[in-house]
C-alpha cells in the first residue's frame, strides 16, 4: 500500500513540476525531438530565448540531486530502509514508476497531442510532435540515469542518514 501512495504522491507531483515548467515552452526546448529543436533554433521569433546547452545540464544536474535527497529521505523515513541494497531498489522501483508515468501519459498521451506544446513555424512536423519513438528512448535513458540516481540516494542512506 505503501508503493501505490507513494507511487501517486510522486507522479502528481511530478505532473505538478512539468506543468510548471511547461508554461513557457521554449524552456523545455530540449525535451523536443531533435528535428523541432533544429527548426525552432532557426526560426527568427525564438532568437535569444533558446537555453543554452549549458542551462539543459545544469538543469538535469539540479534536478537529478533533487531526486537523489527526495528519494533517500523518502526510502529511509516513510519506508524505513537502512541498507544500501534496501534504499537502491526501492528507489528504483519509485523511479520506473514515475518514468513510465512521464513517457506514457505526460509525454505520449499529453505532450504528443495538445496544441499547446506546438511551436509556431513548426505546425507543419506533425508527424515529429507524434515521434512516439523519441519518447520511448527517453524512457529508457531515464532508466539508465536512475542507476545512478538510486546509487547515489542508497549510498546516502546508508551512510549520511
Amino acid at each position: 500500500m505503501t508503493l501505490l501512495i507513494e507511487s501517486v504522491v510522486l507522479c502528481l507531483a511530478f505532473a505538478l513540476m512539468v506543468y510548471v515548467l511547461s508554461r513557457e515552452p521554449i524552456k523545455t526546448l530540449y525535451n523536443y525531438p531533435p528535428k523541432i529543436q533544429e527548426r525552432v533554433m532557426t526560426l527568427e521569433e525564438y532568437q535569444g530565448q533558446i537555453p543554452t546547452q549549458e542551462n539543459k545540464v545544469a538543469a538535469k544536474c539540479a534536478a537529478s540531486l533533487l531526486f537523489v535527497v527526495v528519494l533517500s529521505l523518502i526510502m529511509r523515513y516513510i519506508n524505513g530502509y537502512t541498507t544500501f541494497l534496501q534504499a537502491f531498489c526501492g528507489g528504483f522501483v519509485l523511479w520506473t514508476i514515475v518514468n513510465l508515468f512521464d513517457a506514457v501519459v505526460l509525454d505520449i498521451i499529453w505532450f504528443c497531442h495538445d496544441p499547446y506544446f506546438v511551436f509556431k513555424g513548426t505546425e507543419d512536423m506533425v508527424e515529429e510532435y507524434h515521434n512516439y519513438w523519441f519518447h520511448i528512448k527517453g524512457f529508457f535513458i531515464g532508466e539508465a540515469l536512475a542507476l545512478v540516481v538510486c546509487a547515489l540516494a542508497g549510498l546516502v542512506v546508508q551512510f549520511v542518514l
